[in-house]
């Protein structure tokens, strides 16, 4: 195991679904197993990114579904849902649902703000209110209200001979409102989850406010979140890195792979457009490299749980190969315990 002050407790990865716009079908059923290889591999999590007007996953609520009957264990997340696009009311009752449907398992992801390229599509989503439409933190406390249960409506009982009515959101799941995380990249976002008493998670992209290097802003943000949160130290967090682990890649998939993260590598050194972007480094190399260099990562330290992000544009046998050395070599050596193992007496 490395020096990492947190032993990594929580296995997860992040894919986004892409596909092809000619056949959807053949992305979505390589998403659905590559969810069920990661149970088959003993990780934790799988979370799903969500794209609109893109071809990658627009619903992954949807297909969590799917991914719900077809596997036992492993947990969903979504990494993360732009409440701006959605209706609170609606999709609490869609997340609901999935979390009946799959026992429990799923960890919702949520951010606010304006939806990207909004200017584009705006009169198509709210032809009568897009001038009006709140895309506050406001939308977040809304989704809460009706994934706790509490009421939406001001009717409850029998209307009728068979209709019956609750004033609540249906289904309702307990327990799922506490599994609800926040996408922060700011100072900002990190202090409200943190009032909030959400979880937190934080990826490879980020803002240099107080610092321009990623790793002393994420790591202030991760602070900042739990000196707010009633939990403290122990609130949880889960960073979403990317991570190519190469120990059993081919010549040609490593020699791919690093040209894939040299040619993101340039965006990495300095802060990026208006709201200064920043950018962590891909991690490519043998597990015990990649260990070394998280190790090294402040804001890696202060976390137990991650969800290592797969690359947008591999094929499914490249990410057959990373997911399989992440949870066979790269996490071994973080300190995870792949679930049914008992470790090392």
């Amino acid at each position: 195991m490395t020096s990492a002050n947190r032993p990594l407790r929580k296995l997860g990865f992040l894919t986004m679904g892409l596909f092809d716009e000619a056949d959807p079908f053949t992305g979505h059923q390589n998403t659905l197993q590559l969810i069920t290889l990661g149970e088959e591999l003993g990780f934790d999590s799988v979370w799903l990114r969500q794209r609109h007007l893109q071809f990658g996953i627009s619903s992954p609520v949807a297909v969590l579904a799917a991914a719900s009957q077809l596997t036992e264990r492993i947990e969903f997340g979504t990494a993360v849902i732009p409440l701006g696009l959605e209706n609170p009311l609606r999709l609490a009752e869609d997340l609901a649902t999935v979390d009946v449907l799959s026992g429990g398992r799923l960890n919702p992801g949520l951010s606010v703000g304006p939806p990207m390229r909004f200017d584009d599509f705006k009169t198509h989503l709210y032809p009568d209110s897009w001038e009006q439409e709140n895309f506050s933190y406001t939308r977040v406390e809304r989704l809460l209200h009706n994934l706790r249960g509490e009421p939406v409506s001001s009717f409850a009982g029998k209307a009728g001979v068979v209709e019956e009515y609750s004033n609540r959101v249906q289904p309702h799941s307990p327990g799922l409102a506490d599994r609800v995380w926040y996408g922060a990249g700011s100072l900002r976002s990190a202090q409200w989850a943190g009032e909030q008493n959400l979880n937190l998670l934080v990826s490879s992209v980020t803002t240099a406010e107080d610092s321009a290097d990623f790793d002393a802003a994420q790591s202030r943000q991760i602070e900042l979140f739990r000196e707010r949160h009633r939990q403290g130290g122990a609130a949880r967090v889960s960073q979403g890195l990317v991570v190519i682990p190469t120990d059993h890649a081919s010549a040609e998939q490593k020699l791919r792979y690093r040209r894939y993260a040299a040619s993101r590598l340039e965006r990495t050194r300095s802060p990026q457009g208006p709201r200064r972007m920043l950018f962590a480094p891909d991690l490519v190399g043998d597990s015990s490299d990649i260990a070394e260099q998280l190790a090294a990562n402040r804001a890696f330290r202060m976390v137990d749980e991650v969800a290592f992000a797969l690359p947008f544009s591999f094929e499914p046998e490249d990410y057959r190969q990373i997911l399989s050395d992440i949870a066979g070599s790269l996490a071994p050596k973080l300190g995870w315990v792949r679930p049914g193992n008992p470790g090392p007496n």
